[in-house]
C-alpha cells in the first residue's frame, strides 16, 4: 500500500504537469487547414443518436510542435482534449480516421481524456517519408503524451491506433498502465484488396462533401447517413481550388509523389512488445470486425491474463457502439 498522501502528491504533480502543458501548447493549424470553430457542432446530435445524456462538454483542440519539420514548416501533432483535469485516458484512432471518431465514446464515458491524431491524420502533420507504421507513430506520439497524458490510466487504440499503442508499450512503458486494443492484433494478416483500400484507390479530390458521402454509402460505410456526414466533415478540407480532399495523407499519397505508404501489413514484429508488457490488457472485438476466432485465440494464448470482450459492431467499434465500448472500458478500469 502506498504511504499516506502519496496519491494526493501524485495528483498535485499531475496537475502541475497539466499547467505546464497549457503554457507550452502552440495552437497552430497545418497550412491550408480550415478553421475548427465548428468542429464540435455535431456533439448534441451524436449524443441524441446514441441515447447519451448530453450536457455541454469542456472540450477543445490543442496542437503542439513535435520538434521536427517538413521543409520550412514545423511538424505538429494535434489532439482533442476532453475535461479540465489531467487525462485519464489517451485514445488513438485507426488509419484514415481522426480524433472525432471518439466523440460519442468521450461523451458516454465522461472522463478527462485526450484523443490524439496520429501523424498524417486529422490536423497532425504529414510525414515526408509517408511511413505511418506503429513504430514511427509511437516515436512521435510518445513525447507528446509525456505532456498530454502523463498519468493516464489506460492507452486505448483502435486498428492502427491499437498497433501504435502496443508499440508505445515497448518504447514508452512508463506511459502505459493499461492497454485496450480494439479489433486488431499483431497476428492479424491484411491480404489482398479490401473495402477501405478500394475506397482510397478512387478519386483524390471531390466537387463537394456530399459527393464523398454518396461514395462512402455505396461502399457500405458508416452506421447511418448522419454519421457519414459528420465523418466526412471532420475528415476533409477544402483545397485552394475549391475541391475537397481528405485530411489524412493515406488518400493523398499520389498527389505527394508516393506510390504507397511504407506502412507494413505484417504486424508480427509487435508481439514481443505485447508479450513482455506487465500491465492489464483488454482486447475488444467487433462481432463483425476484422478478427477471426483463430486470431483472437492466438492473442489470448500469447498474452496470458488478458481479457477479451465482444461487442456487436463492425471494425470501428467506437463509431458504431460507443456506449457499449464505454461500459466495457469502465469495467476494465474498475478491476
Amino acid at each position: 500500500m502506498a504511504p499516506p498522501g502519496t496519491a494526493r502528491a501524485e495528483r498535485r504533480a499531475a496537475d502541475e504537469r497539466w499547467r505546464i502543458l497549457t503554457d507550452k501548447v502552440v495552437n497552430m493549424s497545418p497550412t491550408g487547414a480550415e478553421s475548427n470553430d465548428d468542429e464540435f457542432a455535431f456533439l448534441a446530435q451524436e449524443a441524441q443518436e446514441f441515447g447519451i445524456a448530453y450536457r455541454e462538454p469542456d472540450v477543445h483542440r490543442v496542437t503542439i510542435p513535435t520538434g521536427t519539420s517538413t521543409g520550412d514548416v514545423p511538424d505538429v501533432l494535434s489532439a482533442v482534449v476532453w475535461g479540465a483535469g489531467p487525462a485519464q485516458l489517451a485514445l488513438l484512432h485507426g488509419g484514415g480516421l481522426n480524433a472525432h471518431t471518439w466523440d460519442a465514446f468521450a461523451l458516454a464515458i465522461d472522463r478527462p481524456l485526450v484523443a490524439v491524431e496520429l501523424p498524417g491524420h486529422g490536423d497532425s502533420s504529414w510525414r515526408g517519408d509517408a511511413d505511418y507504421g506503429a513504430g514511427p507513430n509511437a516515436a512521435t506520439i510518445g513525447p507528446a503524451l509525456e505532456h498530454l497524458a502523463p498519468s493516464a490510466e489506460a492507452i486505448v487504440g483502435q486498428s492502427l491506433g491499437g498497433l501504435t499503442a502496443i508499440a508505445l508499450a515497448g518504447s514508452h512503458p512508463h506511459l502505459v498502465r493499461r492497454l485496450v486494443i480494439i479489433d486488431v492484433s499483431p497476428g492479424l494478416k491484411v491480404e489482398g484488396g479490401n473495402q477501405v483500400r478500394d475506397f482510397l484507390a478512387g478519386p483524390d479530390s471531390f466537387e463537394s462533401r456530399d459527393e464523398i458521402v454518396e461514395r462512402a454509402l455505396s461502399f457500405g460505410f458508416g452506421p447511418s447517413r448522419d454519421a457519414l456526414v459528420r465523418g466526412v466533415f471532420h475528415n476533409t478540407r477544402r483545397r485552394d481550388d475549391g475541391r475537397f480532399i481528405f485530411k489524412h495523407h493515406l488518400a493523398n499519397l499520389r498527389a505527394t509523389g508516393h506510390a504507397s505508404t511504407s506502412f507494413n501489413a505484417d504486424f508480427t514484429g509487435l508481439w514481443p512488445a505485447l508479450e513482455n508488457a506487465t500491465v492489464p490488457v483488454l482486447l475488444v472485438r467487433g462481432s463483425r470486425g476484422f478478427l477471426s476466432d483463430a486470431v483472437a485465440d492466438e492473442f489470448a494464448q500469447r498474452v496470458p491474463g488478458s481479457r477479451t470482450v465482444v461487442i456487436e459492431s463492425g471494425h470501428n467499434v467506437q463509431d458504431e457502439a460507443p456506449v457499449a465500448l464505454a461500459e466495457a472500458i469502465s469495467e476494465f478500469l474498475a478491476e
